[in-house]
């Protein structure tokens, strides 16, 4: 893509990635993604805010290419993965003379992941500043945004805030602002529960400290620019407090149709005592919706069949999942069937250790359920809504 001015002196110059699936080689991408890239100009200095992803390297350089751009004094590393570092060793190649400004920690982290030799290092410490001239550059240190070394840079007198992974969407538009505020919405909250999630408690710290300024423009570096910054923050402020939702989440699988029998009557069940249910048939389910539907949902459940002794290992990658985003869920158990015996229960609440739920009675059956096991789930069903309803859960 064409580099695009956001404001006199700032342009992006990033690369848009329409064709990426898979990120990690773990989190699918329905939509590709962008790699934002920054340069802003003062009157004095020129500053890149990241780079790219280094498949992207040649669009990076073409988008500098197209504004004459002929020196670049500092690169601003604002998180080493590679996706927003990885171009930087060909930057430092072409601008012999610009400088890597970062905190410490990221410094340590670029020398390891990328060879840049320490001494094209200048480093910089929480609320420091970087003047170019005309435009001046703080810098706040946001550790666990979703690494340890993450930092934001905010633009003063422009009001713009480049929080680089922090706010962002795997959202590959070319809009460079905010083309459809649900859309994007909906895939910034499956970027948060992917990657932010983890870090709820952190990032509201951080989002307290950004409370304190004005800021006009949200330029992240995954997905579009928000000229209305309230549609994010506001919604990072739902998501990382402690509110949750009337909803059951429902991820399962089955093997012979038992399980599948218990989740089908269960879910009717749930809908009956009006609670909203969101079913999740492992074999067949995106894990990034799967981690959307985490975020503020106040119950799991996991549908699973037992395999030898234990769960259904599409059923522990579940339990994996959850127990590693660590949603701010209140309650959970297991239902499933069994045959000749096993763990699965006492291994999948195991699993969810570092959840702070409280677990319910399960309801786990030997075989094909039989009508006091269809009751069974019916009491759960109960229990869950009586859960709700003391909690003081609105209904969604």
């Amino acid at each position: 893509m064409a580099a695009r001015e956001i404001v006199p002196g700032v342009h992006a110059v990033g690369a848009i990635d329409w064709d990426r699936r898979l990120f990690d080689e773990l989190i699918p991408l329905p939509e590709g993604t962008t790699y934002n890239s920054y340069l802003v100009r003062g009157s004095e200095k020129t500053a890149l805010i990241d780079t790219v992803d280094p498949t992207k390297t040649a669009e990076l350089m073409a988008n500098l290419d197209g504004l004459g751009v002929e020196k670049i004094d500092y690169i601003i590393s604002s998180h080493a993965e590679q996706d927003h570092s990885g171009s930087i060793p060909a930057m430092l190649e072409r601008f012999g003379d610009a400088k890597v400004v970062t905190n410490q920690k990221c410094r340590d982290f670029l020398i390891d992941l990328l060879h840049i030799p320490g001494d094209r290092f200048a480093v910089i410490g929480d609320g420091e500043t970087l003047e170019l001239g005309d435009k001046t550059l703080e810098f706040i240190i946001a550790p666990w945004v979703h690494w340890p070394e993450t930092m934001l840079t905010y633009l003063q007198e422009d009001r713009v805030l480049f929080p680089c992974d922090l706010f962002g969407s795997h959202y590959a538009t070319s809009s460079l602002y905010v083309p459809d505020e649900n859309a994007v919405y909906e895939s910034a909250k499956r970027y948060y529960a992917e990657i932010m999630m983890p870090f709820r408690s952190s990032i509201k710290g951080h989002l307290e400290k950004l409370a304190s300024r004005d800021i006009d423009l949200i330029a992240p570096s995954h997905g579009p620019v928000y000229n209305r910054p309230a549609l994010i923050t506001d919604a990072y402020r739902d998501w990382t407090g402690d509110a949750v939702k009337n909803m059951v989440v429902l991820p399962y699988v089955s093997m012979h149709g038992s399980t599948q029998t218990m989740v089908d009557h269960f879910v009717g069940a749930l809908m009956a005592r009006g609670i909203p249910v969101q079913p999740f048939n492992l074999t067949k389910t995106d894990i990034g919706d799967l981690a959307k539907a985490l975020v503020d949902a106040a119950t799991v459940v996991i549908g699973s069949p037992t395999v030898i002794f234990g769960p259904h290992p599409q059923a522990v990658y579940a339990a994996y999942l959850a127990n590693l985003l660590r949603p701010k869920t209140r309650y959970a158990t297991v239902i499933g069937s069994y045959g000749w015996g096993g763990k699965t229960v006492d291994t999948v609440k195991d699993m969810l250790g570092r959840l702070k739920v409280e677990f319910l009675e399960p309801v786990y059956v030997r075989g094909l359920p039989k009508d006091e096991d269809f009751a069974a789930l019916d009491r759960l069903a109960d229990e869950i809504a009586k859960k709700h309803q003391e909690a003081g859960i609105v209904p969604a």
